[in-house]
Order: structure tokens, then sequence, then C-alpha cells
């Protein structure tokens, strides 16, 4: 393989691998959005939640009654 192979074939992987970091890149923020709109949720969830509660019921709670 001369110099000039070995040189272009250098260049073809740097450029593919500039590509995929790009789409890593872009991959992470998208996934930064999801995660912080899913604190976001939670917060909401958790401010809905009355203040009174423990927060953990029994099962046994949501039972109906039986006649």
């Amino acid at each position: 393989m001369s110099t000039q192979e070995r040189l272009e074939a250098l260049e073809v992987k740097a450029a593919f691998t500039e590509d995929l970091l790009d789409q890593l890149n872009l991959t992470i923020y998208r996934q930064q959005q999801q995660i912080d709109g899913l604190l976001r949720a939670v917060t909401e969830l958790r401010q809905q939640r009355p203040e009174g509660g423990t927060g953990a019921r029994s099962l046994r709670d949501e039972l109906p009654p039986h006649y």
C-alpha cells in the first residue's frame, strides 16, 4: 500500500469519525432535552401530591368494599 493510499484511507476514516461524533453529540443533546423534560414532569407531579399524605399507600386501601 502506497503512502498516498494510506493517507487517503486515513482521511476517509477521519471524515467518518467526525460524522459519527456529530451524530453522537446530537443524540446526547436530544437525550438531555428528554431528561430535562422528565425532571420537570416529576417535579410537577410531586407538587400535585397532597401535602398531608405519606406518599405510600397500601394496596388494601384501593380495594372496594366486599358485601
